[in-house]
């Protein structure tokens, strides 16, 4: 029997990876979270184990004979988010983990102007100066965090965001889900595997699709940087975050998610959902927008 843990349990990413490995046989799920979860969350066969990332010895108590650990990203300001990446790694490496399956972005770099990206950047050199077998998984944006975006673009028709001709490879949730899912069952690659959508578009693109998926017109309209700071700034968003995206924006105009890989098919089998089959398997108006700050993992 393997026993796999998977931080960020309660999130959307996390609670789908724990529910992919509890169906599978010869897997024993350990469901890491911050908080006790209501019995219905997570799968029956899955055990809790509560810990917080800015507590290391509940981590490392929760990852006591574990084999694999899938690794969800911690979230919030950069430098809060490394130190319970730290605290995570310390502890897989203080409990002889075998092999650590971590999410990453496809613009991990430190010379990125994405926050995330230089967090991202800096916790896969942490995993490999470990000397905790590793493998990653790079993911490009999720539709679901752009969605927010588009569902507001469906109520006005303008899709105004700070991108130029920047292009993204959006990917679906659960293909990402089912990425991890797939490398912790395997043997540690030692590498990056680059978990994309099917298309890289510029958000013009993105716009025509959604516009066609929902059968409502949305047309692109490219802003200045400070002018969508100052509109979102009106909205009360926290300062964090609009920081947060400002910078990925920044990153969007660098084209650093211009990129289109067939790692997902490779690892699981299955082709990648395209942007337009999650937007039209929508046929009704969404009661709530996605929050996308909680969902850049």
């Amino acid at each position: 029997m393997m026993r796999i843990a998977v931080t960020g349990a309660a999130g959307r990413l996390g609670r789908r990876v724990v529910q992919l490995l509890a169906g599978q046989d010869g897997v024993d799920v350990v469901a890491i979270t911050r908080r006790k979860l209501p019995a219905e969350a997570l799968p029956p066969q899955a055990k809790v184990a509560v810990a917080d990332y800015t507590d290391p010895r509940a981590l490392r108590a929760a990852l006591q004979g574990v084999d694999t650990l899938v690794f969800v990203s911690s979230d919030g300001p950069d430098a809060r988010m490394l130190v319970h990446h730290r605290n995570v790694v310390a502890a897989a490496s203080a409990e002889r983990v075998s092999h650590v399956a971590a999410l990453s972005s496809v613009d991990a770099d430190t010379a990125s102007p994405f926050c995330y990206a230089v967090v991202n950047q800096l916790t896969e050199d942490l995993l490999l100066a470990s000397g905790v077998p590793c493998s990653f998984a790079r993911a490009s944006l999720y539709i679901e965090f752009f969605q927010d975006w588009l569902t507001k673009a469906r109520t006005t028709g303008l899709l105004r965001l700070p991108a130029a001709d920047g292009r993204i490879s959006l990917v679906a949730r659960d293909d990402v889900a089912r990425a991890l899912a797939a490398l912790a069952v395997g043997e540690p690659t030692g590498r990056h595997h680059d978990i994309t959508g099917p298309e890289s578009a510029d958000l013009a693109r993105i716009a025509s699709v959604t516009a066609e998926a929902w059968k409502t017109p949305v047309t692109y309209v490219d802003i200045p940087n400070d002018m969508y700071c100052a509109e979102t700034a009106e909205t009360g968003l926290e300062p964090w975050w609009l920081y947060a995206f400002s910078s990925m924006f920044a990153s969007v105009r660098e084209q650093r998610w211009d990129r289109v890989c067939d790692d997902y098919t490779r690892l699981t089998g299955r082709l990648p959902l395209s942007l337009r089959d999650v937007l039209s398997a929508q046929v009704k108006e969404p009661d709530t927008a996605v929050c996308p700050r909680s969902s850049f993992s």
